[in-house]
């Protein structure tokens, strides 16, 4: 398993590149058929791997900043053996990709086999602005599981954030080509041996929140049947400094009201130097990327259009999401990777300033309650406060709000030697997509959660023979803590202080 930080993601962002692209080498291959004629993927020894296909066309020139448009046929047998392009991105220090084709909206398919039909589980990556489908091996999860992934590529940044007064869609591309490659799953993952009747969505970090938009998307609804939220901020607000230094407070994460996204897309028209949008789709890739940075860093989802009419967190509170079971959690120690890349280290005497910035006159209350002395190093002090005031907080009252309308199982992933940082933002999602066989207890922890994870995929119960019992959040807000040799219930409540947090 790789140490290291798996993940990254946000609007100051982190994101799980986890492992590379299938070699197929000289392998055998297999074919089957899908709306735009037939694929050709590598055969391994027990699955079945489909790259690169097409589910709707380059959103380039007139196509920029549009709708998805479904892609045109192919003659013959079209290979996908090899992945596609990735979505232009920037690249970050957490991650060299750097692309600038827009010809990248494209899935990848693994399968035990193309005959049967099995549950089907589509993946959505982080970070929102880096990051490709084809980096999450989906090998393991697919073979122990019996279950078919789906990952995909879809429009990231400036490319599927951006905004306009008159644009329909803005603040949306991103989440409408996520929800064209659901319509392709329905419409041709049979082929794949799998399921169309029975496919669950997830995701991890901005994807997890993306999946938090479909789940209340009127759009979305019976393009999937369960969800699964790694390390999602659907509810999350942002006290100041608490990314980036300088970074001031967020009412929300994820989301942007449409007329703010529009606004910040003038904004970035003026840097392009362009007055409309003939203009700025005539514009090559690497300019947009390389002169503006607004949206490169992260991409807002926009709410007050047709695809989410009104905030998320306003529609989760009402009870308005998709009548589906959900499976969500997040890491026990979920912001100590997030202080180490974006801030660095914090010495003592930053602690008080750290603390009076996010919380005003109440810091004292909160050094009080986590005294230096209490941790290790001022660095775990200000990610255990981080931890519990922006993610367990946010986390439990989604648990609560989602347990009151559909069956609900939480889970904390608390696996201490998942990286250097323990258990923290998206070290989880390296224990269903390993880019290398696991050994010994991780290896066992790993295989429990892809039973977990394939067993509700199937059912709609993470439940399965031989795996401790998972009680649903609804009995006593019941947590589930997955760790090796210790998987068992949790009081979240109390290990994060959720009482001290409840009006701060």
């Amino acid at each position: 398993m790789r140490r290291g930080t798996w993940a990254l993601i946000t609007a100051t962002a982190l994101v799980a590149t986890a492992c590379g692209g299938t070699d197929v080498g000289e392998r055998a291959q297999d074919t089957t058929r899908v709306d735009n004629g037939e694929v050709r993927g590598a055969v391994h020894a027990d699955h079945v791997v489909f790259q690169g296909i097409p589910y709707a066309m380059a959103p380039k020139g007139e196509l920029r900043w549009r709708a998805p448009h479904r892609p045109e046929d192919w003659e013959g047998v079209r290979d996908a053996t090899r992945p596609g392009n990735p979505c232009p991105q920037v690249g970050s220090s957490y991650s060299q990709t750097r692309a600038t084709d827009e010809d990248c909206l494209v899935l990848n398919v693994t399968t035990p086999s193309t005959e049967g039909r099995r549950p089907v589980m589509v993946w959505v990556h982080g970070d929102g602005a880096i990051g490709a489908g084809h980096h999450f091996d989906a090998g393991a999860l697919a073979t122990q599981g019996d279950v078919v992934v789906v990952t995909m590529n879809y429009r990231l940044g400036v490319f599927g954030g951006f905004g306009l007064p008159g644009l329909e869609g803005s603040g949306t591309f991103g989440l409408q080509d996520q929800r064209e490659a659901l319509e392709w799953v329905r419409r041709n993952i049979a082929g794949f041996g799998g399921d169309p009747g029975n496919v669950t969505l997830f995701g991890v970090s901005y994807g997890a929140s993306a999946t938090a938009a479909h789940l209340v998307s009127p759009a979305s609804r019976g393009l999937f049947h369960k969800v699964i939220m790694h390390s999602g901020f659907a509810l999350v607000d942002l006290p100041a400094e608490a990314w980036y230094p300088g970074l001031g407070a967020l009412p929300w994460l994820a989301w942007r009201d449409t007329a703010e996204i529009e606004q910040i897309g003038q904004g970035v028209a003026g840097e392009l130097g362009c007055a409309d949008l003939d203009c700025l789709r005539a514009l090559p890739v690497e300019k947009i990327l390389e002169h503006q940075q607004v949206m490169n860093i992260f991409q807002p989802v926009g709410y007050g259009n047709a695809d989410l009419p009104r905030l998320p967190a306003d529609t989760f509170a009402a009870g308005e999401i998709a009548d589906v079971p959900v499976l969500a959690g997040n890491a026990r120690h979920e912001h100590r990777g997030i202080v180490e890349l974006f801030r660095g280290p914090v010495a003592a005497e930053d602690y008080p300033r750290l603390l009076a910035a996010a919380f005003g006159e109440r810091a004292a209350e909160v050094e009080r309650e986590y005294p230096l002395s209490a941790f290790e190093s001022p660095n775990r002090a200000w990610a255990a406060v981080l931890t519990d005031r922006v993610w367990a907080r946010a986390t439990h009252r989604q648990h609560e709000l989602l347990s009151a309308r559909t069956p609900t199982f939480a889970f904390e992933f608390a696996d201490p030697a998942a990286s250097e940082h323990g258990p923290s933002h998206g070290t989880d999602v390296g224990y269903l997509f390993p880019d290398r066989e696991p050994t010994g207890a991780q290896r066992e922890l790993s295989d429990a959660m892809i039973r977990y994870w394939t067993a509700f995929a199937r059912t709609g119960d993470p439940n399965a023979e031989g795996l401790p019992r998972w009680p649903a959040f609804g009995e006593d807000g019941h947590v589930q803590s997955l760790a090796p040799g210790a998987i068992t219930g949790v009081d979240y409540r109390a290990e994060h202080r959720l009482d001290f947090w409840a009006d701060r």
